[in-house]
């Protein structure tokens, strides 16, 4: 019985480790969120694009509903942010970072622009995935 118990400990012990939110991961996925900062602030929309998973499955849920597809989404940020004027300088505030499984996580947050044009802020909730080795966004919300 005692060995039972000690086996039983074990494994409990093994599973809760495998399920623990690693470190690294977050650091990889706040990096890929700094690389798409600095990017929307220099204008470089295809370079902040480069953070979401270029595939027709990726999901954006926005004011205009849900796009699907990286080149869709695309093609609708630069439509409405054609210009430096409009894409100004942005910056996140992270609120909140969650494993959902071994290769996936999803963080909340804010984002803020100054611009030109006009502030405007508002909240985020997106879906990263470790695709090929390499953190993307495979969904996103933000209003």
């Amino acid at each position: 019985m005692k060995k039972l118990l000690i086996y039983a400990l074990v494994l409990s012990f093994t599973f809760s480790c495998s399920t623990t939110e690693n470190g690294d991961d977050k650091i990889e996925i706040l990096a890929v969120m700094d690389v798409q900062q600095k990017a929307w602030s220099n204008n470089d929309i295809e370079g902040f694009m480069e953070g979401y998973w270029k595939n027709d499955s990726l999901k954006f849920y926005g004011n205009n509903g849900v796009t699907y597809g990286w080149q869709k989404t695309l093609d609708n940020y630069k439509r409405k942010y054609p210009s430096k004027n409009e894409t100004g300088t942005l910056n996140f505030t992270i609120d909140d970072i969650s494993k959902i499984d071994n290769a996936s996580y999803f963080v909340m947050g804010q984002y803020h622009l100054t611009r030109v044009v006009g502030d405007a802020n508002g909240v985020f909730m997106i879906i990263f995935k470790k695709i090929n080795g390499e953190w993307k966004i495979i969904a996103d919300l933000s209003c």
